[in-house]
């Protein structure tokens, strides 16, 4: 990349910090990068993640976005796209914070923990099963710092749009549990907000979790042992508002949480 990139990186990586903490929206930043320049986005997005590791927190594991052709359309890209989940931003053991957020909304999905590092390049769907350990109901909070404005470019830079997860109780994972046939609900208050099925992840989550490992590993830092994988959201998303919220997918226990302003 140029010096003069690399400074615009900076610069636009230091507005979407700023947004985050000051619970702000700020412009989109698309313009401010090379169009549909998805390098240049993930510089913005690994800028930030290791300057808040480097603050104190850690690196739990990836979230898969954009796994909806119907959302690829949208945007105008043919592929998914990843951000990166930090310990503080996991929900699973209390509520949900409002406080802070600017334009907050939930998805349900499935989670996926790796049982082994993901190294090798070119595995298919079917053959990531042995690496995976434990599957569990989950949702991922998503928010954006430039209030939903945005093309690929401004999500990933964004960290994916990415900014809380909750996890319900984790089960072993087998291909037999044909994740792509179970259906979801999302419901608020008793009122179905969502609903969806398993093969909404590109056909399987194992699918979406070959793409992640294939895209991690081009960028050098490969899916690890222990990490949670949320794989895609199963439905469409929906606002966070306070109130509390059922996330119920077939043979598996319902995740129950609360958003509080």
């Amino acid at each position: 990349m140029s010096a003069t990139l690399d400074a615009t990186i900076q610069t636009v990586a230091d507005d979407l910090l700023a947004a985050r903490r000051k619970g702000a929206a700020i412009a989109a930043v698309r313009s401010r990068l090379p169009a549909k320049d998805l390098t240049a986005a993930y510089a913005v997005q690994k800028l930030n993640i290791d300057r808040l590791v480097a603050g104190g927190r850690r690196r739990v594991g990836r979230k898969i976005g954009l796994t909806s052709e119907a959302v690829q359309r949208q945007l105008g890209v043919d592929s998914p796209d990843f951000g990166v989940l930090l310990d503080d931003m996991d929900f699973s053991a209390g509520d949900i914070p409002l406080k802070g957020l600017i334009a907050p909304r939930v998805e349900a999905e499935f989670a996926l923990r790796l049982a082994r590092d993901i190294t090798q390049a070119g595995l298919a769907g079917a053959a990531l099963a042995p690496f995976v350990e434990a599957v569990a109901v989950s949702v991922e909070i998503v928010d954006s710092a430039t209030n939903w404005d945005i093309d690929i470019v401004d999500t990933i830079a964004d960290n994916a749009s990415s900014c809380g997860f909750a996890v319900g109780a984790w089960r072993a994972f087998s291909p037999e549990l044909g994740l792509p046939g179970r259906r979801m609900r999302l419901s608020r208050g008793g009122e179905t907000i969502s609903q969806g099925v398993g093969a909404a992840t590109l056909g399987d989550p194992l699918n979406a979790l070959a793409w992640l490992a294939e895209a991690s590993i081009a960028v050098g830092d490969p899916l690890r042992a222990g990490e949670v994988v949320l794989s895609g959201a199963l439905g469409p998303m929906a606002a966070l508002t306070a109130g509390d919220y059922r996330v119920e997918i077939d043979g598996f226990d319902p995740l129950l949480l609360r958003a509080v302003a």
